[in-house]
């Protein structure tokens, strides 16, 4: 009698069961900012080769675009163009300060790593960002704290003015109404173009003036901003 086959049978259904269990992951994420919003957050599942940011180089346009503006879209596209699947607008909107939103089954698929992006508001061009996290294959849960990033691609003068499209200066908005007015605008000497680790807001507490429209008592934070909570089944 020739087992062979048999086994190969049994084999392939163990592998395709394992494969499927792993695939499935249970998402939590965490705003653990004291006043700030995340913009729709993008959750992206992919293979080893994408990148959605890189630290120390150049942001790309579709980065620019969240980082500036919130906007994930392109990003999301980009995701779905190179065979990956993604959670957009994981919380249905936006995320305020210290909410927790959960996705209780998301199919992975085939891919092996997981990224995390969404603008911070009230800013110039911070985001969160988790980048090409490797999904662990062991049934499990797992904690990994996101630090807020700078694109690089604007100056930081923490002026409110309804900016939010690539290349024009200012933030889109301050969504807990508690932004200031009528600033002169923060002197950013920073030279730093690329992508790097934000250095945080700096804010006042002048509502109808003084050189910003953040406030220092509500809008400044210490990394990190986010925290992933992923349990493999």
């Amino acid at each position: 009698m020739n087992l062979k086959p048999l086994y190969g049978a049994m084999a392939l259904s163990t592998l395709m069961t394992f494969s499927t269990a792993a695939a499935e992951l249970e998402i939590s994420l965490v705003n653990l900012t004291h006043g700030n919003h995340f913009t729709p957050v993008l959750v992206a599942a992919h293979n080893s080769d994408i990148q959605l940011f890189n630290a120390g180089e150049m942001a790309s346009p579709a980065l620019q675009k969240m980082a500036e503006g919130g906007d994930i879209g392109d990003l999301d596209m980009a995701v779905a163009d190179a065979g990956g699947v993604s959670i957009a607008n994981l919380a249905g909107g936006l995320m305020a300060p210290g909410q927790k939103t959960t996705m209780m089954a998301f199919d992975t698929q085939t891919m092996t790593h997981l990224s995390v992006v969404a603008m911070v508001l009230p800013t110039n061009d911070a985001f969160i960002g988790l980048n090409s996290w490797e999904i662990p294959t062991t049934p499990g849960t797992y904690t990994v704290n996101i630090n807020a990033y700078d694109a690089g691609t604007e100056a930081n003068d923490e002026i409110i003015n309804g900016g939010g499209m690539p290349g024009v200066p200012g933030i889109p908005a301050a969504p807990g109404g508690d932004g200031g007015a009528n600033g002169s605008g923060v002197m950013d000497a920073s030279s730093n173009d690329k992508v790097h680790v934000h250095p945080g807001v700096l804010g006042d507490t002048d509502v109808n003036g003084g050189m910003s429209d953040l406030d220092s008592r509500v809008h400044r934070w210490l990394n990190p901003v986010a925290r992933l909570t992923v349990t493999v089944k």
